[in-house]
């Protein structure tokens, strides 16, 4: 405690201003300034004891060092926030920024795919219709066109046929489709899709209700494929126009489908012409239409329909008021046995 009382006595200020003679207020000043310098001094000192491990630290001393260790911590956090914030903007500026039209994401897609990016596609990106038929995607090549086309807002109609896609392909397209809203028309016909790319595509037909027009012709579909879209025709209300044409769909498809028709009402026409749907098949085919109450115009040319379908779907056509075109061209097989104007 010496050492505090000397340093309150060393830090009284003289009353030079009282004395008139100019140099002993010179001399004053001189020894008010050493004064000074040594209360300096004396402070330093006390600071670095205070840092030192001394038990007999002052009281006064510890205050005065612990609050220059918080004015000092205080100043670091603000420079680490300064140097927090600087580091902010720099990330930003490397930020790439949004490509609306998706040429960026489909140039990353094609590299990643491993494939040759269509300038076709590239140029045709902000129109309302896309046609890319005969182009030789491949399923790579629909891969890479599906994720553009994802988030893209402008095209309306798009045009896929004869790319020979498979069912990996379609998969794609048809998750596509899952997540695009503004596609109401959409050409897969000749892509050899098979029954797993019918299996995508019913997935799809679930989910999505923007899509009014599909042509899935030429597919190699099955009866197996049926059993997926079936389903789906009942669940999906906006879709108004199917083309299923040049399939391999049989008498099992006719039975799906006839269940399906006679819930549906958003179909408006409907294209099953060139597939093998007989027998019980196209009975239970025309018991649907004789339900249905939204098609319009209904393709079944080319099916080979026995007598008991030709007999069921006269009996439709009495019952339903909402049928106005009905193609049957080359669509009943009927052997010499069941023709009474043959002779045995």
């Amino acid at each position: 405690m010496v050492h505090g009382k000397k340093l309150a006595k060393e830090t009284l200020l003289p009353s030079v201003l009282e004395d008139d003679d100019a140099g002993a207020q010179s001399e004053k000043l001189q020894l008010w300034e050493q004064r000074v310098r040594r209360t300096e001094v004396s402070v330093r000192g006390l600071k670095d004891r205070c840092s030192s491990p001394d038990e007999n630290m002052i009281d006064g001393g510890e205050r005065e060092c612990e609050e220059e260790e918080e004015e000092e911590n205080e100043e670091e956090e603000r420079v680490i926030s300064d140097e927090d914030y600087d580091t902010d903007l720099e990330l930003g500026d490397k930020e790439e920024g949004y490509d609306p039209t998706g040429q960026t994401c489909y140039m990353e897609a094609c590299k990643a795919l491993q494939v040759v990016p269509a300038s076709s596609f590239l140029k045709h990106l902000q129109d309302s219709e896309l046609n890319m038929m005969h182009r030789g995607l491949g399923p790579q090549g629909a891969k890479a066109l599906a994720v553009p086309l994802a988030t893209n807002t402008s095209i309306l109609r798009l045009n896929l046929r004869d790319n020979w896609m498979e069912g990996m392909g379609g998969a794609a397209i048809a998750g596509m489709l899952k997540e695009n809203c503004y596609i109401t028309e959409v050409d897969l016909s000749d892509n050899n899709l098979g029954d797993y790319g019918a299996r995508a595509i019913a997935g799809m037909l679930k989910e999505n209700s923007s899509l009014l027009r599909l042509n899935l012709s030429g597919n190699h579909f099955t009866d197996q494929s049926a059993e997926h879209l079936g389903p789906a025709l009942i669940t999906n209300t906006k879709l108004q126009h199917l083309d299923l044409s040049y399939n391999a769909l049989g008498e099992r498809a006719g039975q799906i489908l006839g269940d399906s028709l006679s819930e549906n009402t958003g179909l408006g026409s409907l294209n099953l012409a060139w597939n093998g749907i007989r027998g019980r098949g196209a009975v239970l085919l025309a018991n649907g239409l004789q339900e249905n109450i939204s098609l319009r115009s209904v393709n079944l040319s080319f099916n080979g329909f026995s007598k008991e379908g030709a007999i069921a779907l006269g009996q439709a056509l009495k019952e339903n008021t909402v049928l106005e075109e009905l193609n049957v061209r080359y669509g009943f097989l009927i052997s010499m046995s069941d023709d009474p104007t043959v002779r045995k």
